[in-house]
């Protein structure tokens, strides 16, 4: 995401040939592409609301003297400040570039109108948003990647479900989707004997208990009819929006994640896609879902949270709600109130992007993470996934309660090879990373 280039055409905006012009959309383009590009937005034709003021002043254009109060003058040049220090290839960034959620909250507050009630409304939403999701991410750089990933797989076997790994979970849903795709209803039981028989060709070590476990992600998820029968096993039919694999894998990702909202867990879209799919490249997919089904949370319940982590010992975390301690209080105001006065909104503005410079510069200092929980964030997914085979056959896996379910083929081997070679009372102390 490059702030100063028109999302339509790619082109520089310009003081003069390309002006930056605001839709109600919130969308910015230039003024050569607008009359082009406004009806295919998807939120339909748009109106101009007013020239984007913020990318004026990144251009080096500012305010003529009477445009505005002097605290919307200063509003403005704060955030024309964050945006030209964090913006995607800026050479004097002193802190690293925004992650994803990160730029489409600071893009919505750079493509904000400050000029008018609404306009200022939907800018200080906008500030609000991006400070709490700085928050969140400074929660996520803490957690311990091993820690979460076993907390995940327990809250999902703790509701009767099961997840195989992403490359048998794939072939499980594949072949669910083979038998009833063509309207077809079966009972839990011939289903379940389907999908064992057709997977054991790949996976011989296959259990009916394991399969069943996934069928009932699918029945909690709600992607069957279920007709109840007298004396009789109930049947089970797909319903009819879930007969494709896109359709019905979304579903079953939803439930999954679902389940850890409700558990309390904050995973990244990355660590979904490496989780679910054993790769990174589904992070969008995986994001669309959260933030779908994630409530927003409150600055109380984000700061509840840091609290919790800062008293296990982390003299950053420690520092960092030292200082944020009086902006989120000013967050925590009412936003419509907060809009009807110019020094009001600048207050606002300057306490969100307080807490967002500080995140980051935390963020950026990657001695206050501990090295053990850097290093395992860094590796925890590196492996291609495949079924943990060897905790059936051997009766452990090497990485203990840490599996991922992610072995590489050279480490199933090694650790069969060991355990050939000596007796399955010595198979824990194989060092399998």
């Amino acid at each position: 995401m490059d702030i100063l280039l028109c999302p339509a055409c790619e082109q520089k905006f310009s003081p003069i040939v390309r002006r930056p012009l605001i839709l109600s959309c919130g969308h910015t383009l230039c003024q050569l592409c607008l009359e082009r590009h406004r009806k295919n937005c998807e939120n339909g034709d748009q109106d101009v609301v007013s020239e984007n003021t913020v990318i004026l002043q990144m251009l080096g254009e500012g305010l003529e003297p009477g445009e505005a109060d002097y605290s919307i003058t200063l509003a403005y040049q704060q955030i024309c400040s964050f945006a030209t220090m964090t913006r995607a290839g800026g050479n004097t960034a002193p802190i690293p570039n925004l992650s994803r959620p990160m730029q489409r909250k600071l893009l919505a507050l750079v493509n904000s109108n400050l000029d008018d009630q609404f306009g200022r409304q939907k800018a200080l939403k906008a500030a609000r948003s991006l400070a709490e999701r700085s928050l969140v991410e400074i929660i996520l750089e803490q957690q311990s990647s091993g820690q979460l990933t076993a907390s995940l797989w327990a809250a999902v076997r703790a509701r009767g479900c099961q997840f195989l790994g992403p490359a048998m979970q794939e072939e499980v849903l594949r072949l669910v989707l083979l038998a009833l795709e063509d309207g077809s209803a079966l009972s839990r039981k011939v289903l379940v004997m389907f999908v064992v028989q057709r997977l054991s060709v790949i996976f011989p070590h296959a259990s009916k208990t394991s399969i069943g476990h996934v069928v009932q992600l699918l029945y909690r998820a709600s992607c069957f009819v279920v007709a109840k029968r007298d004396g009789d096993s109930s049947l089970m039919q797909l319903k009819e929006e879930f007969r494709t694999y896109e359709a019905l894998r979304r579903e079953h990702d939803t439930q999954i994640v679902q389940i850890a909202c409700e558990a309390g867990l904050r995973i990244a879209p990355e660590q979904w896609s490496s989780l679910l799919y054993g790769d990174s490249t589904h992070r969008s997919h995986m994001q669309s879902i959260i933030d779908k089904l994630q409530s927003p949370q409150t600055l109380e319940q984000t700061s509840k949270e840091l609290m919790s982590l800062a008293a296990r010992g982390n003299y950053g975390l420690t520092s960092l709600l030292h200082v944020i301690q009086q902006p989120i209080k000013i967050l925590e105001w009412n936003v419509e109130k907060m809009a009807s006065s110019g020094k009001s909104v600048l207050d606002f503005i300057t306490a969100a992007l307080t807490v967002v410079d500080c995140c980051l510069q935390l963020m950026q200092h990657k001695n206050q993470i501990p090295i053990q929980q850097a290093t395992l964030a860094h590796t925890a997914y590196k492996y291609r996934v495949n079924l943990c085979r060897d905790m059936n056959n051997f009766g452990g896996c090497p990485r203990g309660s840490a599996c991922t379910f992610a072995h590489s083929l050279r480490e199933q081997e090694h650790f069969r090879m060991m355990s050939k070679s000596h007796p399955l009372s010595q198979v824990s102390h194989h060092d399998g990373h």
